[in-house]
């Protein structure tokens, strides 16, 4: 195929009518009317007996979509000043620092709790016919300085930081707490203290009932809770019953577990086939589950823990299983929810959506931790957690299509850095977007819609 020639381009100056960013200009524009900016505002109270300049929730939400358009230092807000047009005036970086600094230890909260009373209007009317399904998982943030309060050595060799985030089925983070590196995995108050903060965080009929000690008869909506093998805990499965709230753990090897596979391999009926999943060199896997509750000794959990287990065809490089086995590689999880061990497969293995979410905040900005103080960090942790969120609540309310569960990549690349040409009419500012670039038309269907 023969290239495109453009030996007659060349690049020249002076378009300054052209401005660039409009998908974010739509984005601030949301967060100004779910009313994100307001309850920001509350949040950074103005100090002192002058009023600042800049309004400080104004200036978080322009951090905000400095994060979702790719920043990831306080100086990226370079790029939201250099529009005026689009932007307004907008805050120097080192207002921005001074912002996120100046929160201090309750920072990370305090935005949390700002995102909580937007949640709470856009899910008064959301589908509360079946239970709410939360994810809690953790990942490793790789640090190149010693300088940085709290980074310490982790579990894979590497240097940094170990947040561990809660977020929903649909990849809303809910809560994020910064932990050090060498924090474990499998720390039973973190889990807690992370699900009791994003409980705090949903909306009342949500969060009805699952405190601990409330009574059961408080529960308005149930709560199921997803956490891979570090939430393999009796102590856990305890404390999340005290809360009225169901849970979903991956299991871990053991001598109890892998009596119960041994007794049901002679047993051909406990096994129904499975939802494949995943196929490999296009064919299906043919997988089965079966419901070992009754082969497992389960005394030292809380009344109603079933033990399921998956088991699928072994394969070349099959990591290792609950069980060793040269046909099958098995896996399997506790829980107490009732249902066909079939339906319960299916509801574990969508934990796996609980790596998508923590990849998209990597993606939107989490992969880098800026400052040297441990509040500061764990204020733009936070400040992550909420541009996600933003980002999340745009797609649902805003887009239609590919875009509404597009990655914060292809958001970036087809949303968030239209350009516009800036024309003025009648005393308005007009952005023309152009008609051959792949996102227009989704942008002018949210600005003019049927």
């Amino acid at each position: 195929m023969k290239a495109v020639s453009v030996a007659n381009a060349c690049l020249a100056g002076g378009g300054d009518r052209l401005a660039w960013g409009a998908g974010l200009f739509a984005l601030g524009g949301f967060a100004d009317g779910v009313g994100l900016t307001e309850a920001l505002s509350a949040v950074v109270p103005p100090k002192g007996e002058r009023v600042p300049v800049h309004d400080r929730g104004v200036v978080l939400v322009h951090g905000l979509l400095m994060t979702a358009g790719g920043g990831e230092a306080c100086s990226d807000i370079e790029h939201l000043r250099a529009q005026p047009e689009l932007f307004g005036d907008v805050a120097s970086d080192s207002t921005l620092y001074r912002t996120l600094v100046g929160l201090g230890a309750g920072g990370a909260a305090a935005l949390l709790d700002a995102a909580a009373q937007v949640r709470e209007r856009l899910w008064a009317n959301a589908d509360r016919s079946g239970p709410l399904v939360v994810d809690i998982d953790s990942t490793l943030v790789e640090v190149h300085s010693e300088n940085k309060q709290g980074a310490a050595p982790h579990y894979k060799g590497g240097f940094g930081f170990h947040p561990m985030v809660c977020s929903t089925c649909d990849g809303e983070p809910l809560w994020i707490k910064l932990r050090s590196g060498n924090a474990a995995a499998n720390h039973i108050e973190d889990h807690l203290e992370v699900l009791d903060a994003a409980v705090a965080t949903l909306p009342s009929a949500d969060a009805a009932g699952h405190r601990r000690g409330d009574g059961a008869g408080l529960v308005e909506r149930s709560l199921v809770v997803r956490i891979d093998a570090a939430g393999c805990s009796p102590t856990l499965a305890g404390e999340l019953a005290e809360r009225n709230i169901g849970y979903v753990v991956s299991a871990r090897a053991s001598p109890v577990v892998t009596a119960a596979i041994r007794s049901a391999l002679g047993d051909p009926s406990r096994w129904h086939t499975a939802n494949s999943g995943s196929k490999r060199r296009h064919k299906p896997v043919r997988a089965q589950v079966a419901d070992l509750t009754d082969l497992a000794d389960l005394s030292g959990r809380p009344p109603r823990t079933r033990l399921v287990v998956r088991r699928e065809p072994r394969h070349p490089g099959a990591q290792r299983s609950l069980f060793e086995s040269e046909n099958f590689r098995y896996w399997g999880f506790l829980t107490d929810q009732p249902g066909h061990p079939t339906r319960l497969d299916r509801l574990m293995r969508k934990h796996a959506d609980a790596e998508d979410a923590i990849a998209r905040l990597n993606h939107s900005g989490l992969a880098r931790m800026p400052f040297t103080d441990w509040h500061a960090n764990s204020t733009r942790a936070a400040l992550c957690a909420l541009s996600l969120m933003l980002v999340g609540w745009f797609q649902n309310a805003c887009l239609t299509g590919p875009l509404r569960r597009a990655t914060p990549k292809r958001l970036r690349r087809q949303l968030w850095h239209l350009p516009a040409a800036v024309c003025r009419s009648a005393r308005r500012v007009l952005l023309r977007l152009p008609d051959q670039h792949p996102g227009a038309k989704a942008l002018l269907a949210i600005a003019h819609p049927r």
